[in-house]
């Protein structure tokens, strides 16, 4: 049986989703956060070495990382796609294949490290630290952010802007895994970054991913795909 070993709030509901688009048999196994420090539990370490999720087991194959998951699914899962997810890898050689795999290394290679820094500076302020400590570490981070993570993001927010404006999805007219691989990115950056309501056509995708119904049972079944500062 295919299992997939879920942590809340993670980047594993982007691998939710695209099992519910594929309405492949599966059974989900979900891990808590420690409340304090937010990391995934020791129990993760028993599944993969990295101790981290998304991982996923399917008989005697263990898979982790996002982007090696997505792919494994839509190979070996993905003829079982119809309507609008019967393309998830479009065919190599094709503008739509160079599109996917660009997004598909963009949303973790350029993308996700700015939003990460960004919420762990939003939080250093909010730990416990002595009084006298709390007004230097609120300046210092604020100026990392104004001067290092919120230009980076602006510039990936802008990029994929101008995208998504000719694009109805990130590799072009069809859904693809790059959509699933972006799907955690773009909730993130919409929900960390300033002025992400300047982003029209970024925030028309979202509304557009959110209204799926794969999207919404992902949901239902994972939980909140963010996680509070």
């Amino acid at each position: 049986m295919l299992t997939l070993h879920h942590l809340d709030t993670s980047r594993s509901q982007r691998i939710l989703w695209l099992l519910e688009e594929l309405g492949v048999p599966y059974e989900i196994k979900r891990y808590q956060r420690n409340k304090l420090t937010k990391l995934a539990p020791p129990e993760l370490k028993a599944i993969h070495p990295l101790g981290k999720s998304p991982v996923i087991t399917d008989g005697g194959i263990t898979v982790a990382e996002s982007g090696a998951i997505v792919e494994y699914l839509v190979e070996t899962y993905g003829d079982k796609g119809t309507g609008d997810i019967a393309m998830l890898q479009p065919r190599q050689g094709t503008p739509e294949h160079r599109e996917c795999r660009f997004w598909m290394h963009f949303a973790e290679g350029s993308l996700m490290n700015w939003l990460v820094m960004k919420l762990v500076f939003i939080s250093i302020p909010t730990q416990p630290m002595p009084f006298f400590v709390r007004p230097i570490a609120r300046k210092l981070c604020e100026q990392v952010q104004l001067k290092l993570i919120d230009p980076n993001l602006a510039t990936a927010l802008a990029f994929m802007e101008q995208h998504l404006a000719s694009h109805a999805w990130f590799a072009g007219d069809q859904l693809t895994m790059a959509d699933f691989q972006m799907s955690f990115a773009v909730e993130a950056a919409l929900s960390r970054a300033d002025g992400a309501s300047q982003f029209p056509a970024l925030m028309a995708y979202q509304k557009k991913m959110n209204a799926r119904p794969a999207y919404q049972r992902a949901i239902a079944k994972g939980g909140p795909v963010m996680m509070s500062a």
